[in-house]
């Protein structure tokens, strides 16, 4: 198994990237714990130190599997991930009206961050296995129905901001698949108008599309000017916090977020919010400097990768780390609908940390075979 590897090729910057972003988010998750609603503020930073370290060594395994022994067994993992998922639904955990967390063996995990890593490596192998029937309809086809039903099962839970994640990394790995333009562009001609549609029919009395918090959400996200002080609340909290942060913030631990409780449960999604008030506008820049010199480091081993697996597997990492970035950081400064999107690497939550800490793994093992000489 190791006769391919080149160990001088194992990208210690990449590692570099993940311990500085994560040792962040230590810091800021023991900040955003730090008011008396907890009764230990130390729990969630024990917990994901510990995450950290059991992490990083499932990412050093991983990384010395060869991601191409991984992908023989893909429908194996696709069904996994479907039991997985159907299991969250029987017998998972019911938490503030959301279905998605299960516990096996003494471990409470939330399937749906692993669902995302799971059907990249799907798709990376069965792509390559029928990529001269890329450009065909019937593929295509048969790709959005295998998406749809772990989408399906995420929606029931329901997860709306997963779902909207997994058709982004379907739609990454397409692309970098070789999907000719003219689906490309019909795509867009059928999926603008009908998102338009469904904008409409969601405004209408008794619609059966979305859940009527989701539809408060969208609203309040688009029209700020008529949502009441309570819908928008968490977002002008949040706002208002990193504003206040100003150039250089207001130091660590002197945020008035986490003393007053301004935020529930800002450890996870509003884990920015309180980055940008006690580090202000240079701590933001830097998280996001850091977090997109990651994804293009990723990208510069996927060039080099010997075959079209790696390329998709590494791609469709990225697309998860870009894609809930964006959307984490869009919702904080009011951009976009609040959503239940971690910000990778950093928020709280050790099943997100495992999921994306497995797919630094398979980036290094794919890099440690990379064909170029160069770095």
């Amino acid at each position: 198994m190791f006769r391919e590897y080149d160990f001088r090729r194992y990208d210690v910057f990449l590692v570099l990237l993940i311990i500085v972003l994560t040792t962040i988010g230590v810091i800021a998750i023991k900040s955003a714990t730090m008011s008396n609603i907890h009764d230990s503020t130390d729990v969630f930073v024990k917990k994901q130190i510990l995450g950290l370290i059991s992490g990083f060594i499932i990412m050093v395994l991983v990384s010395l599997i060869d991601y191409k022994f991984i992908t023989r067994f893909y429908w194996p993992i696709y069904i996994l991930n479907i039991i997985l998922l159907v299991a969250v639904l029987l017998f998972g955990k019911n938490v503030n009206g959301a279905t998605r967390w299960i516990n096996i063996g003494g471990i409470t995990f939330q399937a749906s961050e692993f669902c995302k890593i799971f059907l990249v490596i799907f798709f990376a192998k069965f792509i390559d296995k029928y990529h001269e029937k890329l450009n065909t309809p019937s593929f295509i086809l048969t790709c959005i129905a295998l998406v749809s039903v772990p989408v399906f099962l995420i929606l029931k839970q329901p997860n709306l901001s997963t779902s909207l994640v997994v058709f982004a990394v379907l739609g990454g790995i397409l692309f970098i698949a070789g999907l000719d333009y003219r689906y490309i562009y019909g795509t867009a001609i059928i999926v603008i108008p009908l998102m338009l549609i469904g904008f409409w029919y969601i405004q209408q009395p008794n619609q059966v599309l979305l859940k009527d918090y989701q539809v408060k959400r969208i609203m309040t996200a688009v029209y700020p000017e008529k949502a009441t002080t309570s819908e928008r609340l968490q977002t002008n909290n949040s706002m208002q916090a990193i504003g206040s942060g100003k150039l250089f913030g207001k130091g660590l631990y002197q945020g008035k977020l986490n003393q007053y409780n301004y935020l529930p449960e800002p450890q996870t999604d509003f884990i920015f919010s309180i980055i940008g008030e006690e580090a202000g506008f240079l701590g933001c820049s830097a998280i996001i400097t850091l977090i997109f010199s990651f994804i293009m480091r990723c990208i510069w081993i996927a060039k080099d990768s010997k075959d079209l697996i790696g390329k998709i597997i590494i791609t469709g990492f990225a697309t998860i780390i870009a894609f809930q970035t964006f959307v984490n950081i869009g919702v904080v400064t009011g951009l976009l609908p609040n959503t239940g999107l971690p910000l990778p690497f950093i928020s709280y939550g050790l099943s997100s940390l495992w999921a994306n800490l497995i797919g630094v793994g398979l980036v290094l093992n794919i890099g440690i075979q990379r064909k170029s000489i160069y770095y």
